[in-house]
């Protein structure tokens, strides 16, 4: 926690979407796919916010616990490459907890949270600002995944992107590519990113990490049937489907499905979906990078591997990537 004696700084919160009906035609489209799918942003209501945070804190869940040791043992290291008074942005902020790892050692002239979930994003970003007051915040409810504009009033600067817990896994090789695209206009010359990245391991440590004894990860899976039936309306019901991940090692990533465990249809706003036993909607992926993997990754995107700091086991990697050469 800062202990800075700088007056308050401001607080915004603005909602850029996306709009219902457009999540509706999305959702739709994907589950009249022959391969039923959704995408893994609905997972985030503010229930499936928080049982993300419960998930984070399962002993078989090790990528946050490690990404936050090599934030914290790091930080300065991260502050001297990236330098400070940055434009600090957060794609997928959730808690808003690991930015707190860096915030003193940055000393960012603003922070930019962003996520999905509206509402848990709020209480994340207002706790944030009571703990450090002389931070201006600018939250914004939108989907990351098109990295919409920044809002006006923020300072002038460099910008940095920070996108932790190896979100960016969420995506293919060829959608990551893309993101780190925009994310490269998005900060501009003489910006950077900070990326967490999951790294190849034995796939008994993946499969439990996404399996909880818990069961933390089955519900959090479940609960976007609770959030479709919200938003679309429908008629899932959810124990009806049973979560299921395993590591596909031929593509170096989990897979995350609901299956439905009986004959049954949904209605879908207003339209009937079809399921036979054992048919499976496909939630999430999280793909597995080595450093040369992800490395080769950027370099697609126009990037370049400044630096990279990993844990003593290497089980997961913060790389900094910049435009500039190496």
């Amino acid at each position: 926690m800062s202990n800075s004696p700088q007056k308050q700084a401001p607080f915004q919160y603005q909602d850029l979407g996306p709009a219902n009906s457009n999540s509706r035609a999305e959702i739709l489209a994907g589950l009249r796919e022959e391969r039923k799918r959704i995408s893994p942003k609905y997972f985030y209501d503010d229930t499936g916010s928080a049982l993300f945070e419960e998930i984070t804190r399962q002993p078989e869940y090790y990528p946050t616990r490690t990404e936050r040791h090599i934030l914290t043992e790091h930080a300065m290291d991260m502050a001297a490459a990236i330098g400070t008074g940055t434009v600090l942005m957060e794609p997928g902020a959730g808690s808003c907890e690991k930015v707190r790892l860096l915030l003193d050692a940055l000393k960012p002239t603003a922070y930019v949270p962003m996520d999905i979930a509206g509402e848990f994003l709020q209480r994340s970003a207002a706790r944030l600002q009571s703990d450090f007051p002389w931070l201006h915040i600018a939250a914004l409810r939108a989907d990351f995944a098109v990295m919409p504009s920044l809002p006006q009033g923020l300072p002038a600067g460099p910008r940095t992107l920070f996108y932790p817990g190896s979100t960016l896994g969420n995506f293919s090789p060829l959608q990551a590519t893309s993101f780190l695209r925009h994310a490269r206009r998005l900060v501009g010359d003489g910006g950077a990113m900070l990326i967490g990245v999951d790294l190849h391991k034995d796939s008994a440590i993946l499969n439990r990490a996404y399996n909880d004894s818990a069961g933390v990860t089955a519900r959090f899976n479940r609960n976007a049937l609770h959030h479709l039936n919200r938003i679309l309306p429908a008629d899932f019901q959810p124990l009806q489907f049973r979560h299921v991940a395993f590591y596909n090692g031929d593509r170096h990533r989990i897979e995350m499905y609901l299956e439905s465990q009986i004959e049954q249809t949904v209605t879908a706003a207003g339209e009937v979906i079809y399921f036979s036993p054992g048919e499976k909607i496909h939630t999430e992926i999280s793909c597995k990078y080595s450093q040369e993997s992800f490395t080769s990754l950027a370099a697609a995107a126009d990037l370049n591997v400044q630096n990279c700091w990993q844990d003593a086991d290497n089980l997961f990697a913060v790389f900094l990537l910049t435009s500039d050469s190496p």
